[in-house]
């Protein structure tokens, strides 16, 4: 495998493969930049869509930037709000609208009756505000159940706001004076036609960007990895170049997406897992793994299942996280069954080490 190991750039050199948990509000719940530095994480994915609505990115641009807002100093990608049409427009039409100009929401971040316009210029002016070192430029994101005349527009949208979106950077580059630049990404769409994600591969690496990303829903009909589509979409991308595999996954996914050339992942899976209860553990001593070759990756523990009312164990014998060295299985199922909130900060700190020791084995077996 001709696999990407790291990017040199004027920000710094990343790594990879590496995942981004998801701080979509600009806060990783429960937990504190300390916290994220403890367990390995090297960045995270905050969104453009949810930060406009709340602080504001005026706000955020007035103290210094995302990173100094939320004293984190490692990446920062900053997703375009593109996500934002399927997981609320195409899935209910009375939160806004889209068109060839853009998304016009009717409603904020959290549903309450307000407007805000997205166009690609503005998402790229807001993900400027915010400070990210990794920028998406706004695509259009259809429904799994989107029919071939919307997967048409699709693709024809987001290549058309791909080009005013790259417009807008270099014209915010040169008007700010920057010289450390951050990257820009484009998404690749095009449900499961070929067709249609060859096109729209095709024009936006013409285009020319700094990495790709996989654009639409990873799974297919049987709620499994969409390894077909994701293989060809990846073959797509310049192997010299970022591949981001937008909203994947669990730890096999990102495994067998690792097998196929992806570089970059973000997930809400391990901190919304953690905050119910559900903790990943590797079912072997990692180091000891062969991790392409093993069916499972992890398993899980539910916490809260009655046998773990006096087990003196911590989460998994194969960690090495805060939690797994101070606290029993005993201990964190009592504080979530007294609904304390440090229950949820120890068993998000435990999930997103499973996670980096994860990347960690992954850098040490890629070729």
């Amino acid at each position: 495998m001709n696999y990407l190991k790291k990017l040199s750039t004027g920000i710094k050199e990343i790594i990879f493969p590496i995942y981004f948990p998801d701080a979509t509000r600009g806060v990783i719940r429960t937990l504190d930049s300390q916290d994220l530095n403890l367990v390995g994480v090297e960045g995270v994915v905050v969104n453009s869509f949810h930060l406009m609505s709340e602080p504001g990115p005026t706000v955020i641009k007035s103290l210094g930037g995302i990173k100094k807002f939320m004293n984190w100093n490692g990446l920062v990608a900053s997703d375009s709000g593109g996500f934002q049409l399927l997981s609320l427009v195409y899935e209910n039409k009375s939160f806004g609208k889209i068109d060839d100009n853009g998304v016009t929401f009717y409603r904020d971040s959290k549903g309450k009756k307000d407007r805000h316009v997205l166009t690609p210029e503005k998402s790229i002016q807001i993900q400027f505000n915010i400070g990210a070192d990794i920028m998406i430029c706004l695509d259009d994101c259809p429904s799994g159940k989107a029919t071939n005349e919307e997967n048409l527009i699709s693709v024809r949208r987001t290549i058309e706001w791909a080009k005013r979106s790259k417009d807008e950077f270099l014209k915010q580059i040169a008007n700010r004076k920057i010289i450390d630049k951050s990257l820009l990404f484009a998404v690749i769409h095009g449900a499961d036609d070929k067709s249609l994600r060859e096109k729209c591969a095709y024009d936006l690496v013409k285009i020319g960007f700094d990495g790709f990303c996989f654009g639409g829903w990873p799974l297919n009909n049987e709620k499994k990895l969409n390894q077909d589509i994701l293989s060809f979409t990846a073959s797509l991308m310049p192997d010299n170049l970022p591949k981001f595999a937008l909203g994947v996954g669990n730890p096999k996914a990102i495994v067998d997406c690792v097998k196929i050339g992806y570089n970059i992942f973000d997930c809400v899976l391990p901190t919304r897992d953690a905050r119910h209860k559900r903790l990943y553990v590797f079912d072997k001593n990692p180091d000891d793994m062969d991790v392409f070759s093993e069916e499972n990756i992890t398993d899980f523990v539910y916490i809260t299942d009655e046998k773990y009312v006096r087990d003196p164990k911590p989460i998994s014998a194969h960690c090495d996280c805060h939690t797994c060295k101070n606290y029993s299985r005993s201990y964190l199922l009592h504080l979530f069954e007294i609904e304390d909130s440090l229950a949820g900060r120890l068993a998000t700190i435990h999930n997103l080490r499973t996670y980096t020791k994860l990347i960690e084995i992954l850098r040490k077996n890629v070729q």
